[in-house]
């Protein structure tokens, strides 16, 4: 197997940019860092692409060692063949392997190594070769009473279950078996306990049948979910006859004096020991494939919600509603540091909402607060409406928005949130946290289990390895995009750094909270485990503001500062030119930048990355996303009428649509059908989280508090 030409194939790339990419995996470079100051080696490939190669790369290595551990333990048993050896050799799929090792896998004891321990194996291999018309005769003649075989039927049972288990273990039958359950065959679904579906989630498959090849990921996850909380079954049905038709043209002749036996024998094959086994493989080969559409779908959403865009320099107060136990209140500043908290009863069944408003208003005449950040969870409808009227009776305008608080209970109990806070309790925290999320959610957001973020589908049905390794990826590829400011970040946004782990991060804050501030990248070299290949990966990422070296504070790896230097003065400045606000203008003096490569002996990618730095140092590529919508007053649910126009915020997206906050505590769903008057196949052809959409109320139903909205 040719794991280049694959990996060349599959992701439609030179064969240059395969070799070249692996020797950087293998030399231990991380993906972020091939992705920025690479780009020459790999051809240009993104962060997503590399992804996907560092992926499938490990797949097919993986495939390799186990295709030579395979014919390793089928040589050993002395039966490998040229022509098995190059099958394996050849195979594509962990499935292909498997199914060629099959017929000499260690196996627990079962009906076909009984009968071969009863002596039953010759009788079968006469049946097989069907030249036998007397074959009940013969049968007789492997009676023995001590092995267990006490007629003539008897043996003829155990030869037909070491036949029935030899078919069965062809990996040619099985493939093609596999091929037609998957094109003609059906997934059946019936309800087994509706009891336990309270809510009627899964109501549309109590008796539901679909094609197994047209099935969508979202459908196919639902009924994994609910065949898993025991309220539905899930079959497979296949089209049983044209497949006992194929094992029968396959294996009987056609003047087979043995024809009964063998009919009955493939049946019971295919029926005890094929159809489940091509069943799991379906199964587990649809559920694969509809993680990989909700894995897509998660890490975009993931990385949308990350990159969304900070509102920087206000004070902030952050508000977690709630009933019983009151709203908490946190103040931060500027840097996200805590300046004041406490508690507010607004809400039932306290009612103190005079009381509530003088203690708020208190606290944003003292800060000078001018934005509020309210979470979206229990008693938020509530907690608006209170602080809309709160709002109107103070002179100056302060706006609020609702933050979308998926995670913040989860960071406010954890050992980071102990940490920074010790003395405050986990209502306190998650305020702090909703409060920060506005100010920099990417900051913020780190600090939290990406599965508890709430932007994804079924997260919780997949495998978790899986998962967690990918949405890792998102974050890791969302932290090193933006950038990191070396003397502010937190040990959370330091470990997705590229090459820097948690013990190195840690050993960052020590030696910072040691020595002060960072000066200059250099000054990494001093941190313990951190050795010149860490800081290769790392420093390009890592921002260092105040530093006499001006690039410190820019995207521009130390191993480029002296080609930086021969690009300022090949267009006529000196370092001393450089200043915050960049150089304006400076690709269009450049001109034509292959000729001023060229002539600087640089590759042409690195070229344009360093001149758009050195025109706009630092830069955040989050400044480009939609800002959130800032609020003034409330809208209820009750409010909105059949072809309302309003403006709302993209949330959450699934296969089926996206979930659109219009600001009455409720998402609408746009479905599909709705997003464009042109067919849209998936909605994120037109739509990401955190944007800005116009919408149409379409419907309302205020008992089941759902909205239908259209963007058409």
């Amino acid at each position: 197997m040719d794991i280049i030409k694959i990996l060349q194939e599959e992701l439609q790339i030179k064969r240059s940019q395969v070799e070249n990419t692996i020797g950087l995996i293998e030399e231990g470079n991380t993906i972020p860092f091939i992705a920025r100051y690479r780009k020459e080696v790999t051809g240009g490939l993104n962060d997503e692409v590399l992804r996907k190669f560092h992926e499938r790369y490990t797949y097919l290595q993986n495939l390799e060692a186990r295709k030579e551990q395979v014919i390793r333990l089928i040589e050993e048993q002395g039966k490998l063949t040229e022509e098995l050896k190059k099958q394996i050799e050849t195979a594509t799929t962990a499935t292909e392997v498997e199914d060629l090792y099959l017929p000499y896998k260690a196996k627990k004891r079962t009906r076909a190594t009984i009968a071969k321990e009863k002596g039953l194996e010759p009788l079968a291999q006469l049946i097989k070769a069907q030249e036998t018309a007397n074959i009940e005769e013969v049968a007789a003649e492997y009676i023995n009473e001590e092995k267990g075989v006490s007629t003539g039927q008897e043996a003829l049972q155990g030869a037909s279950d070491i036949l029935a288990e030899g078919i069965s273990e062809e990996a040619n039958f099985r493939s093609a078996i596999r091929k037609v359950t998957f094109n003609e065959g059906m997934i059946v679904t019936k309800v087994k306990d509706a009891e336990k579906d309270e809510k009627e989630v899964f109501k549309m498959y109590y008796d539901y049948t679909e094609k197994i090849k047209s099935m969508p990921g979202h459908r196919i996850l639902a009924m994994n979910r609910g065949e898993s909380e025991k309220i539905i079954t899930v079959k497979v049905e296949a089209p049983i006859e044209k497949i006992l038709l194929y094992l029968n043209k396959q294996i009987i002749k056609e003047d087979s004096p043995v024809r009964e036996y063998l009919t009955a024998t493939l049946e019971d094959s295919y029926k005890r020991l094929i159809a489940p086994a091509i069943e799991r493989d379906i199964r587990n080969e649809l559920s694969l494939k509809a993680e990989d559409g909700a894995l897509e779908v998660f890490n975009k959403n993931l990385y949308q919600l990350l990159m969304g865009a900070p509102i920087k320099g206000h004070t902030v107060m952050g508000i977690d509603p709630a009933f019983r136990t009151g709203c908490k209140i946190a103040v931060i500043d500027a840097t996200g540091k805590k300046l004041d908290n406490t508690v507010i009863y607004p809400t039932a069944p306290q009612n103190k909402t005079e009381e509530a408003k003088k203690v708020l208003k208190a606290l944003i005449e003292k800060y000078d607060i001018d934005l509020l950040s309210i979470g979206n969870g229990t008693a938020s409808r509530e907690t608006e409406k209170f602080v809309a009227d709160m709002l109107r009776e103070i002179p100056k305008t302060i706006h609020y928005v609702i933050v979308n608080e998926a995670g913040a209970s989860v960071y406010s109990a954890s050992k980071l949130a102990t940490e920074e806070f010790p003395n405050d309790d986990v209502g306190v925290r998650s305020a702090v946290s909703i409060a920060r999320r506005l100010q920099d959610p990417l900051a913020e957001l780190v600090k939290i289990d990406p599965k508890s973020i709430g932007v994804g589908q079924y997260q919780h049905d997949m495998n978790q390895k899986r998962l967690e390794e990918n949405l890792s990826g998102v974050v890791e590829k969302s932290v090193n995009e933006v950038g990191v400011d070396l003397n502010t970040a937190s040990s959370s946004l330091l470990q997705y750094v590229a090459g820097i782990k948690k013990t190195v991060a840690n050993n960052i804050i020590a030696y910072r909270e040691a020595n002060g501030r960072f000066l200059t990248r250099k000054e990494l070299l001093k941190v313990k485990g951190l050795g010149p290949k860490v800081f290769e990966q790392c420093a390009g990422f890592l921002r260092v503001p105040e530093s006499k070296e001006f690039l410190d504070g820019t995207a521009v790896h130390p191993e480029s500062y002296k080609i930086a230097g021969q690009v300022l003065e090949a267009l006529g400045y000196t370092p001393a030119d450089l200043n915050q606000g960049g150089l304006k203008g400076l690709s269009k003096k450049a001109g034509d930048l292959g000729q001023l490569a060229s002539k600087l002996g640089i590759g042409e990618m690195t070229l344009e990355d360093i001149i758009k730095e050195l025109e706009k140092p630092g830069r955040d590529p989050r400044e480009d996303m939609p800002k959130p919508i800032l609020h003034s007053d409330v809208l209820d649910l009750e409010d909105l009428k059949e072809g309302m126009k309003l403006k709302g915020t993209v949330r959450n997206i699934v296969d089926f649509g996206a979930f659109v906050d219009i600001g009455v505590h409720q998402d609408g769903l746009v479905h599909v059908s709705q997003m464009s008057e042109k067919f849209v196949k998936h909605p994120l052809e037109v739509v990401k989280v955190g944007d800005i959409v116009d919408v149409t109320v379409m419907s309302v139903n205020v008992q089941t508090r759902k909205i239908s909205l259209t963007m058409k």
